[in-house]
């Protein structure tokens, strides 16, 4: 086989020659002869190039990463045994080669060789191939594979607000293979992308990214709330939601319409409670008709009811019960105000139909002579149904005649509504065996009773404090698994409260240190019942 030089040469000779010849005789041309050029010569003429096609042409690579700058891939073309040398028997034309996706290269035979042939190569994103998430209560750890070509990677979060992926964090370093997203709310559903980047001069571009869906744990919840769950009534007690009898331990604020007694709902001093008495509920005594009540004029209910929902809202958090008491006493009878009681649990229901936590006590301490039958019971009924339209699952406790002692009155004549407790109130130095046995015979018969105010004293709240006797009645509640809740977590000088005057009730201590002969009491009782 000839090369094109060769094979030009050879017809320029034949050119030389001429294809006719002419004579001369004394200079005059004579007749002129024709001849036929060598068929060797046609046949170099026609076999002067080689078609490039008919090589072996490879590409070094035919996948590469997307940079943002143009991708050539090395050529190798051989004929035969021979390499090719490129810009001498082939030049190289590529096409589509920055953006991702099918690119080319078009090899154009020269000199000894023509026509063309044309190579396709990929142009690839970095693309991250599986994924992995493992959550926490507050976290995710995101794992991936190996990614070939990544010089780093992104990691996004999905705001589902704003209905895009958000840049958490620009991990540069090939090697990573996991990071951990930190800050996240327990027991809640997260989408998260990762994409593998390749680096041009200062400039990322991400690949191909892997999505994850993982929900956070639910958090290791060890409040009252956190381990008990929505309470019911089951029988005569109240009972967990798992079914298990629940034992309400709890104190009563004093009015907290006047101003220092309102102190101890702060967020401080309930988790002290809770934490170091082993107190599980709080009672937000909102008086009615005494000064500064919640009847006693617009001004007054907004404010009273602003700070029952910041008793609730701080119980809330810490996993607290919180009782809502409507506390009538100089009122004696609950229907005088029953208009009031509507509206107010009425809006109260609707805002914490979803808490788990929240327990309404619709009228405190009925008295004056009115009855069970006669007015509390009609007046409870007509509160009860507001309240279910609202919130058909929380406990409901109804107050009895004679300030909460005529347990005996309801248990033949008891409501129909569900989750409902009767309630009993003592003061140790007053009430003692005569109502204690009361007390047995009523939940004996099944009635579901609530003790949602006693005293360590007399019924004055100040007076006659008595140890044997409340430690008697403790004793009693507890053989049966019925709740109880202190009369008052306040610094009232009186007999009743817990906490010194002057104690700062914001932010009240741990120990005794601030305790009256009845806070030491009370707490001593507590603890030693939750096992603190």
């Amino acid at each position: 086989m000839f090369r094109r030089k060769k094979a030009a040469a050879v017809l320029t000779a034949a050119a030389a020659s001429a294809v006719m010849l002419f004579s001369t005789i004394g200079g005059i041309p004579a007749a002129a002869d024709t001849y036929e050029l060598p068929e060797v010569a046609v046949e170099q003429i026609e076999a002067q190039t080689k078609d490039i096609s008919s090589c072996n042409v490879t590409l070094r690579s035919k996948n590469l990463f997307y940079s943002g700058r143009k991708k050539v891939p090395a050529v190798t073309v051989y004929d035969g045994s021979v390499k090719l040398v490129r810009n001498t028997d082939y030049k190289l034309t590529y096409s589509n080669n920055i953006e991702p996706g099918r690119a080319e290269v078009k090899v154009q035979g020269i000199n000894n060789y023509s026509g063309s042939t044309t190579l396709n190569f990929n142009v690839r994103t970095v693309a991250v191939k599986q994924l992995t998430a493992e959550p926490s209560a507050d976290s995710v750890m995101l794992t991936w594979t190996e990614t070939h070509g990544a010089d780093g990677y992104k990691v996004y979060q999905y705001n589902a607000e704003k209905r895009r992926y958000d840049l958490k964090t620009t991990i540069s370093d090939p090697n990573a293979r996991n990071f951990r997203v930190t800050g996240l709310k327990n027991n809640t559903a997260y989408i998260f992308r990762v994409k593998g980047f390749a680096s041009a001069g200062t400039t990322n571009y991400p690949g191909a990214g892997k999505k994850v869906e993982v929900t956070t744990l639910a958090k290791a919840d060890n409040t009252p709330v956190g381990q008990n769950g929505r309470l019911k009534v089951s029988g005569a007690n109240i009972v967990n939601s798992r079914g298990e009898k629940f034992q309400i331990i709890g104190m009563s604020t004093h009015g907290l319409m006047w101003e220092d007694f309102s102190n101890i709902t702060t967020e401080k001093s309930l988790k002290t409670l809770r934490d170091d008495w082993g107190v599980n509920t709080i009672r937000l005594a909102m008086y009615t008709e005494e000064w500064g009540g919640y009847t006693t004029g617009t001004e007054y209910a907004a404010q009273a009811k602003q700070k029952v929902i910041t008793g609730v809202d701080n119980a809330t958090k810490l996993g607290m019960y919180a009782v809502i008491d409507w506390h009538i006493l100089s009122d004696g009878n609950p229907a005088k105000h029953q208009a009031q009681a509507v509206s107010f649990f009425t809006e109260m229901a609707k805002k914490y139909k979803n808490n788990e936590n929240v327990i309404y006590e619709i009228c405190n301490e009925p008295n004056g002579g009115v009855t069970w039958s006669g007015q509390i019971k009609p007046y409870a009924e007509t509160v009860i149904s507001a309240i279910r339209k609202q919130d058909p699952n929380a406990i409901i406790v109804v107050g009895t005649g004679t300030w909460s002692q005529d347990i005996h009155d309801v248990v033949n004549n008891r409501l129909t509504a569900n989750n409902v407790v009767y309630t009993l109130h003592f003061y140790a130095n007053t009430h003692t065996d005569w109502l204690r046995n009361r007390f047995t015979e009523c939940y004996s018969k099944g009635l579901p009773i609530l003790v949602s105010e006693f005293g360590t004293c007399d019924a004055s709240g100040n007076g006659g404090f008595n140890a044997s006797q409340t430690k008697t009645w403790i004793s009693l509640l507890d053989s049966k698994m019925v709740g109880y809740i202190n009369w008052s977590a306040c610094g009232k000088n009186e007999t009743a409260s817990a906490f010194k005057p002057g104690t700062n009730l914001a932010d009240i201590p741990a120990g005794e240190s601030a305790l009256t002969e009845s806070g030491k009491l009370i707490r001593s009782l507590y603890r030693k019942r939750t096992g603190k």
